[in-house]
């Protein structure tokens, strides 16, 4: 018989997933939202659990090997016939969804999981009331260096503080110049990793022949200019953290041998004849839209559910005008060593202004000024011209226009959002936007009073 909350304190909710990732980020979530958590790594696993423990509800990967999560549903109804049960899937597949709520499941998900999306699912289910705010689920403090005065960043960084405590692995997406870095730095500062190394590497600025080397490692004479033995990066970083940025750029190839480290943790130097096994915790970055290169197959589909556990999506400069000041403070502090004092003209400039290259443009920016105005007043001549001038592919508008432009978004979300019964993924898509920038939206409108939950 399954528990109910009342029955059972917290309500036991049962994660079925082969990728271990997977299961430490839901299983640390679902803790801190009041939730009691069991795993399993298959569905065979998940079958005994359920035969001696009572749950209210399962949570299970679609595809795993050896059993599916779909034969797990259709076998779990044999002896738990009210059981509810949330299926997830990195493959999208309409007829599975179809053939997954035929034999009674309540709902389908795509990854990367919204964590968003999926609370809401669970509390329907199981019943169970939002939980208070507690002192353990604030953000640690920022580093100096980092600004977050905007809604959207302070969301962001809520996030980030969340999964930074699990194993799962992450992909960071935004702009050329947003700061994905930054969060790479934070997800390894703030985890039980952070102890030990966290190793980066631009996949794009290593040459191609030199990037498995420089991943793996080489056993010496093993190619022309391997004159010792060398530890690649994913040796480097055992029990730490591994970044690679850019990863779009990595050839077909070494994605496939990057899948297996992703699956399995293990590798193998270039000319080595033994694998190794490493404990490093993946982190991917890229300035690129992943899913329009799989259609063009140009990156791997198994890779990028893979790499995308779960997804966070930096915004660009413009999305958070509220930062803009703040981080004007910031640098001119840091370049000029005092206090910013910025004329009317020069705040309207930095505000109006459209950040194409973002918040690595405006550092840039930030330091000229700081140079030019001998740490004094700063002028709008001392801004680079194209900044003073609004030259930039973002035009000018006003405040008015601005407004308008709130509010046609705002209209559009909420109206798609009641079309797609509030389904996350759906209006994701509609809307042309990433979830995770879709969820960054929801919590703003919410903050503002509108109804963007069932």
């Amino acid at each position: 018989m399954t528990a109910t909350p009342s029955e059972a304190g917290a309500p036991r909710v049962l994660l079925v997933d082969d990728d271990a990732g997977q299961r430490s980020l839901l299983q640390t979530f679902l803790s801190r939202n009041g939730f009691k958590p069991l795993v399993a790594d298959s569905g065979e696993a998940a079958l005994q659990i359920l035969r001696t423990t009572p749950v209210s509800m399962m949570i299970s990967d679609v595809r795993m090997p050896g059993m599916s999560g779909l034969e797990t549903l259709r076998q779990a109804r044999q002896f738990h016939a009210q059981l509810p049960v949330l299926l997830v899937t990195a493959y999208a597949d309409i007829r599975e969804a179809v053939e997954a709520m035929q034999d009674g499941a309540v709902n389908y998900l795509a990854k990367p999981i919204d964590l968003d999306e999926l609370l809401q699912t669970v509390r329907n289910v199981t019943g169970q009331p939002k939980m208070a705010a507690s002192t353990e689920d604030e953000t640690p403090a920022l580093p100096e260096h980092v600004v977050a005065q905007s809604p959207l960043m302070r969301a962001l960084f809520r996030d980030v503080a969340l999964i930074a405590r699990s194993e799962s692995r992450v992909l960071i997406t935004g702009e050329s110049g947003v700061g994905k870095e930054v969060l790479a730095d934070l997800l390894h500062a703030w985890s039980p990793r952070a102890g030990g190394p966290l190793v980066k590497v631009n996949c794009a600025a290593i040459p191609e022949t030199l990037l498995e080397s420089e991943l793996f490692g080489h056993e010496k004479g093993s190619f022309t200019g391997a004159h010792q033995q060398r530890a690649g990066c994913f040796e480097q970083a055992h029990g730490g953290t591994i970044f690679l940025d850019e990863i779009s750029e990595m050839t077909p190839q070494l994605q496939a041998k990057l899948l297996r480290v992703t699956q399995e943790g293990r590798f193998r130097r270039i000319g080595a004849v033994r694998e190794q096994q490493t404990d490093a915790r993946l982190l991917a970055a890229t300035n690129r839209n992943l899913e329009a290169l799989i259609k063009e197959g140009r990156f791997r589909e198994d890779l990028f559910y893979r790499l995308a556990v779960v997804e966070l999506n930096v915004p660009a400069l413009r999305e958070r005008p509220e930062d803009i000041l703040p981080l004007a403070a910031r640098f001119f502090a840091q370049f000029g060593g005092d206090k910013a004092r910025f004329t009317p003209a020069v705040t309207a400039c930095l505000q109006r202004y459209g950040w194409p290259g973002n918040v690595r443009e405006f550092r840039n920016a930030m330091e000229r000024a700081a140079l030019l105005s001998r740490g004094g007043v700063v002028l709008p001549e001392h801004l680079p011209t194209r900044v003073r001038s609004g030259e930039d592919p973002v035009p000018a508008l006003t405040h008015t226009d601005l407004q308008r432009m709130e509010e046609i978004e705002r209209e559009a979300i909420l109206q798609t959002l009641k079309r797609h019964d509030f389904n996350r993924t759906e209006t994701a898509k509609t809307l042309a936007i990433s979830r995770r920038a879709l969820t960054y939206k929801l919590q703003r409108l919410r903050e503002l009073g509108f109804p963007v939950d069932p």
